[in-house]
């Protein structure tokens, strides 16, 4: 397994990370049922084989089932050294109360006096909630005060933009993290030709890279299927690779539901023969 200093935090971790949406969404992508003791024990079982094989990087939210995936990833780390792991949750967009009440519930869920990564669950963020997050008695506020109590080592917001925004966000210095959808079909924070994007500007301002769905959530395999329904090829491992081979990401954050797609998972980030020259992808003249 690879590992790294992951930015500002100066912490340790794998670049291979735990996504704990697909533990805790109902039918995503695949029809599940995350509350079923089934899943349960077989998301369970994941993180700690993937803990085994050496991931140390986990991320949940409470919104990935309303506080489903943090109640099974509390149960899969209940024993694990706190030391030894990079531990990442989320507060949905809020007031200062709203994010304080959002946290004190996820310790509940995850069995943790303490996270690693408290960050805000982003979607699109505009000027205006960028100036909601930031104002007196906002999102920002709340997060620096449980950062100062010790609750959460760090800090940081997730973010599917290339805006505005988002960079005055990078720009302020109060982040450690930021967490960005990043893969081959949703390259828009990372354009090398310019260049120009969100990678770029977070690698500049010294903040942790975690970006979520390597593997493109199924988009690839959608369009894939439409243009060319016979294919047999699993395109999961290139996929993968492309993220990894990235040198701006520190981590790819990677959904997962059972110990099979664990071991599969780990085995491709385990393969550095598999990396590319990503400046070479984007090579138009020869």
């Amino acid at each position: 397994m690879e590992y790294l200093s992951f930015g500002k935090t100066g912490k340790t971790v794998s670049r291979l990370g735990f996504g704990g949406a697909a533990a805790g969404l109902r039918n995503y992508l695949h029809e599940y049922e995350p509350e079923s003791v089934e899943n349960i024990e077989k998301a369970v079982d994941a993180i700690k084989r993937a803990l085994e094989l050496g991931v140390t990087y986990f991320d949940t939210a409470p919104g990935y089932g309303s506080g489903a995936s943090e109640r099974i990833f509390g149960k899969a780390l209940e024993e694990a050294d706190p030391e030894k792991i990079f531990l990442a949750t989320k507060a949905p967009f809020g007031s200062r109360d709203d994010t304080w009440r959002s946290f004190e519930q996820s310790l509940k869920n995850l069995k943790r006096d303490y996270v690693d990564l408290i960050q805000i669950h982003g979607d699109s963020i505009d000027i205006e909630k960028e100036e909601i997050i930031a104002k007196r008695g906002g999102m920002l506020e709340a997060l620096k005060e449980i950062k100062a109590q010790g609750l959460a080592k760090n800090i940081g917001f997730t973010t599917e933009d290339s805006n505005d925004a988002v960079y005055r966000l990078i720009r302020s210095g109060e982040f450690d993290t930021i967490q960005i959808c990043y893969n081959f079909i949703f390259q828009h924070p990372y354009e090398p030709s310019r260049p120009f994007g969100t990678l770029y500007e977070a690698e500049k301002a010294g903040l942790g890279i975690a970006v979520m769905r390597a593997p493109t959530s199924g988009t690839f395999q959608r369009w894939i299927q439409m243009v060319n329904p016979e294919n047999t090829f699993d395109y999961t491992p290139a996929l993968i690779q492309f993220v990894l081979s990235n040198p701006l990401v520190d981590v790819a954050l990677v959904g997962m539901r059972t110990r099979e797609r664990v071991e599969a998972n780990v085995a491709i980030a385990n393969d550095l023969s598999g990396r590319i020259d990503i400046s070479a992808v984007h090579t138009r003249y020869v």
